[in-house]
């Protein structure tokens, strides 16, 4: 049976960042502007008053210390609290196929491929801008990609399911060489005005190649195991989020559109189902965890993280056994286990093993078992 490797990783970052104390001012600002036009009704017991953020809770909540952002502007003015996108017609690329074009490039590039030769292309990513056409056919076209394209959302999975899918493809021949892309603009689905998940995410594009290990043209690695699995929970959620390109205040404003979650029982809920999830997933595979030089976590909490680790290696990793690259995206939804694979996976030696994970809405979990070739 044909053996599908990654051949190739690119990131695209966005220009701008957003540092705690850069989002807590704002915040602050936007919070005692709210407490003061809301005055009568707080002291009336009617509204609740808005507490202030301070980047010493946002790093102790979360371990994020920064973030990239598509548009920074928007999101730090008090009176907008969110990103503010240029209109863009239907003849012009798209956001997320704008950014997916860089980070696919990239990977390309690394894996000796031209876009011609690619006959799969999977956008998976949890925050889409429109319905369709789907923003992987859109790509296919601005690459000059042949075979056919597809989109997927499965939350933050939505990189280890587009994994699973492609590899699957290859090994059943549908497809010779696999691009799936990740784009994800957290920040337009993002409630910036609310206290307890105002820090979360940032925006970022990572791009895989899928192909044949007998194709490939330099080092690699194989997938040797991929394993998905869902259970439905609305303790993460977003109906619509918003995609704000004109003026603010256009639409309506429900605090109910936007990301919300119950972050203490999703907490409790998915550490566990993760957890045994990949412990799973080895025993069948006959991975002990001393096989594993690395973990590539999903990006979403720091503790939800070193958590995972302890669990699945029956110790506390080291570093650089479990790379975090959250202080600086930030939550980055199905492409943060993917930042991390691609930063910190090419010091690995023939034969080491490692596994990404990513977990999250839905509820979601995938794990893709990789070996260093």
């Amino acid at each position: 049976m044909t053996t599908p490797a990654i051949t190739g990783t690119g990131v695209f970052t966005p220009r701008e960042t957003i540092t705690n104390d850069e989002l807590v001012a704002a915040f602050n600002a936007y919070a005692d502007r709210f407490n003061e036009q809301n005055a009568e009704a707080i002291a009336a017991g009617e509204v609740e008053a808005k507490a202030p953020s301070s980047s010493e809770f946002i790093v102790s909540a979360s371990g994020i210390e920064q973030r990239y952002v598509m548009d920074k502007s928007g999101v730090l003015d008090p009176e907008i609290m969110h990103p503010v996108l240029r209109a863009r017609s239907d003849d012009e690329p798209g956001l997320m196929a704008e950014m997916a074009l860089d980070a696919a490039r990239q990977a390309l590039e690394k894996a000796g491929r031209a876009a011609s030769e690619v006959d799969l292309v999977i956008c998976a990513a949890s925050n889409h801008e429109r319905a369709y056409p789907a923003i992987a056919i859109e790509i296919q076209e601005l690459l000059g990609a042949g075979g056919f394209a597809f989109d997927m959302n499965v939350a933050c999975s939505s990189a280890t399911f587009g994994l699973q899918a492609a590899a699957d493809m290859i090994r059943g021949g549908s497809a010779r060489c696999a691009l799936i892309v990740n784009p994800e603009i957290c920040s337009a689905h993002l409630e910036w005005r609310d206290r307890d998940c105002h820090f979360i995410f940032g925006d970022v594009c990572t791009a895989v190649v899928v192909e044949p290990e007998e194709r490939a043209k330099g080092a690699h690695f194989r997938v040797l195991s991929t394993r998905c699995a869902t259970q439905f929970s609305n303790n993460i959620r977003n109906n619509n989020g918003f995609l704000r390109r004109t003026r603010p205040g256009q639409m309506e404003d429900r605090r109910d559109m936007q990301f919300m979650q119950e972050g203490r029982k999703v907490f409790k809920e998915v550490l566990p189902l993760v957890s045994k999830h990949i412990a799973d997933h080895m025993a069948e595979e006959g991975v002990a965890a001393d096989d594993l030089k690395r973990l590539w976590l999903h990006q979403a909490n720091k503790s939800m993280n070193d958590f995972i680790g302890r669990k699945v290696l029956g110790r506390v990793p080291d570093p650089e056994e479990q790379p975090n690259i959250l202080q600086d995206y930030a939550n980055t939804s199905s492409a943060g286990s993917m930042i991390a694979f691609s930063q910190y996976s090419d010091d690995l030696n023939p034969g080491d093993r490692g596994l990404i994970c990513s977990f999250g809405a839905g509820y979601s979990v995938g794990s893709v078992l990789v070996e260093r070739a």
